[in-house]
């Protein structure tokens, strides 16, 4: 198991023994398209030469999920691990609790039942016995979230999972299931342009030991530097961000593009993009143990990977919130 390199440094997750790397490789998008939430077409074999890429910048987990394309992620990942020695694997996190029928509707389940039989599932998608980090995708339906804790809790005790997370979860929730076991770890969405973790949910994190492993840090891509409006007009229809991502609607986009100038002003001094001004300004935050970059092709990550431990100034912090502040949502 890898447990970082000479380049990169890691930290604890929560109370767990996973030492993870700042960033790790986000598989939502290679899931590709032809579901709710996917991404337009993909190739899988940009997608597996993507993983080996992170391999070799050190990155050493990776973060997929049952659902991104109702399951073709999980099996995307696992084809690219095949055959890898086990000092060059990574660790694994998945997620459950969304399901899916034969006409590709997804349906909010957090039953005990369904649980194991999305682990079971998983498993075999991915092709491991044990999966490193198991999380709650989402805390839906509300009134079952302590059952489908209880249920990834038992799936733990029997070896199937090594630790447990929730993802999307308030502080309140997070308190009301802790009373069955304290989650290891919180995947919440958080980026200078998506902030409501801040006030409540990163303080209860860093009070009891939850690690936080940040998704979207770059806003879903926006904010790479690499977004224009003839691009944004391109979009493919199966993109969800094209209709259900209000930060790449007007007039948001055009005011984050504006603000994709500021940020490449700050990385033009250090020869960094974009994309590794945001994520720094997300690995900045104390509570923060990592954050989830996504690629789809070759190269994209290389163009990232400088933020895993380059920090941005206070008064670099400051020109961003002084942006923030005068062009609001």
């Amino acid at each position: 198991m890898i447990l970082g390199n000479d380049r990169m440094q890691t930290r604890n997750l929560g109370d767990s023994d996973l030492a993870i790397t700042p960033i790790g490789f986000g598989a939502w998008a290679i899931g590709g398209g032809g579901w709710a939430f996917g991404w337009g077409p993909q190739d899988d074999a940009d997608s597996m030469a993507s993983i080996h890429e992170a391999l070799d910048c050190g990155i050493n987990w990776i973060d997929t999920a049952a659902v991104y394309g109702l399951g073709h992620s999980e099996e995307v990942v696992a084809k690219a691990l095949a055959g890898l020695p086990a000092e060059r694997r990574p660790y694994v996190f998945t997620k459950c609790a969304r399901v899916w029928d034969e006409q590709r509707q997804i349906g909010k389940c957090l039953k005990a039942d369904s649980i194991r039989r999305e682990c079971e599932a998983s498993l075999r998608r991915l092709k491991v016995e044990t999966i490193d980090l198991y999380q709650i995708h989402w805390p839906e339906p509300p009134e079952d979230i302590e059952e489908g804790w209880q249920a990834v809790q038992k799936l733990k005790a029997e070896g199937k999972v090594r630790w447990c997370g929730v993802s999307n979860f308030s502080a309140a929730q997070m308190a009301q299931v802790s009373s069955h076991g304290q989650p290891t770890s919180l995947q919440p969405p958080y980026s200078m342009l998506r902030r409501d973790i801040e006030a409540a949910t990163l303080p209860y994190c860093q009070k009891h030991d939850i690690g936080v492993i940040a998704y979207s840090p770059m806003q879903s891509g926006l904010l790479t530097g690499a977004w224009t409006k003839e691009r944004h007009a391109a979009l493919p229809a199966d993109d969800w961000r094209r209709e259900k991502n209000k930060q790449f609607q007007e007039p948001l986009f055009s005011r984050n593009l504006r603000l994709v100038e500021v940020l490449r002003g700050i990385g033009n001094h250090h020869g960094k993009s974009p994309g590794e001004v945001s994520i720094a300004w997300v690995l900045r935050q104390p509570a923060v143990t990592a954050a989830i970059v996504g690629a789809r092709k070759p190269g994209q990550l290389r163009q990232l990977i400088g933020a895993a431990e380059w920090r941005l100034s206070a008064s670099e912090v400051n020109t961003i919130e002084g942006f923030l502040m005068e062009n609001p949502d």
